[in-house]
């Protein structure tokens, strides 16, 4: 039986650093969970004017995240924040991405700012920076390693993510200062952080579209495992 392919979103950067030219990166664990769940990921450069061919041969898509932001235009804000930090491109790629891969009704996971991407594919949007519009003691851009836990959420019944996960509550990591504001209908919101900042979205309109605002590639609990397993369980489907 033919293991489903799934694409992984490359992150980028400007010359410096790793290379004099630009270059594209991707933390190996993200590959990792993927393969351990029984799927074979691919990484995507950011050809926005190849993703008819990109979704071609995918069985489904992982967006990943990144030390960026959305484009606060892209959800109808009229002000931007002094922290935003857009990487153009990519941005434009992940959300063609997206839409084609739900227009084909691939299964489709973001992570962190993926999540982010995906509510506002959806028709949502977000907070441009937690500390100024949420009143909370709770620190999202924990100072403890991602491989530790930041703090709980509490997984919504009856949806998704609680079948996929089997627990009301579950530690998870935290490394983010945006989040999703509003969700459109019929966006559930099926995480939350005990400030009320929302941690997990899902569209129950597609067979797998999920997003989680922390990172459950670092698998600090059973249930950041079974999210990959999920996904590349639907994923199989479609092979």
């Amino acid at each position: 039986m033919k293991k489903p392919i799934i694409g992984v979103t490359l992150d980028s950067e400007e010359a410096g650093g790793w290379s004099k030219l630009p270059w594209y990166a991707v933390r190996q664990n993200y590959c990792d969970s993927i393969a351990k769940a029984g799927g074979v990921p691919v990484t995507l450069p950011h050809q926005p004017e190849m993703v008819d061919e990109y979704l071609g041969f995918l069985s489904g898509l992982l967006v990943t995240g990144g030390n960026f932001d959305v484009d606060p235009a892209m959800f109808g804000a009229t002000t931007r924040h002094t922290t935003v930090r857009t990487k153009d491109r990519r941005t434009l790629f992940e959300y063609r991405m997206i839409k084609g891969a739900l227009e084909r009704n691939l299964p489709v996971l973001g992570i962190c700012g993926g999540q982010q991407l995906l509510n506002v594919v959806l028709g949502g949007s977000l907070i441009q920076h937690i500390p100024d519009e949420v009143k909370t003691n709770l620190n999202h851009e924990q100072p403890n390693p991602r491989t530790e836990p930041g703090h709980d959420v509490t997984i919504k019944a009856n949806t998704l993510l609680h079948r996929i996960c089997q627990t009301n509550k579950m530690p998870v990591n935290s490394a983010h200062h945006q989040a999703v504001k509003n969700v459109a209908n019929p966006v559930i919101v099926n995480a939350i952080a005990p400030d009320g900042v929302i941690e997990g979205i899902e569209d129950p309109r597609y067979r797998f579209c999920l997003g989680v605002q922390w990172h459950p590639e670092y698998e600090i609990s059973e249930g950041d495992r079974r999210i990959f397993q999920a996904m590349v369980s639907s994923a199989a489907k479609t092979v």
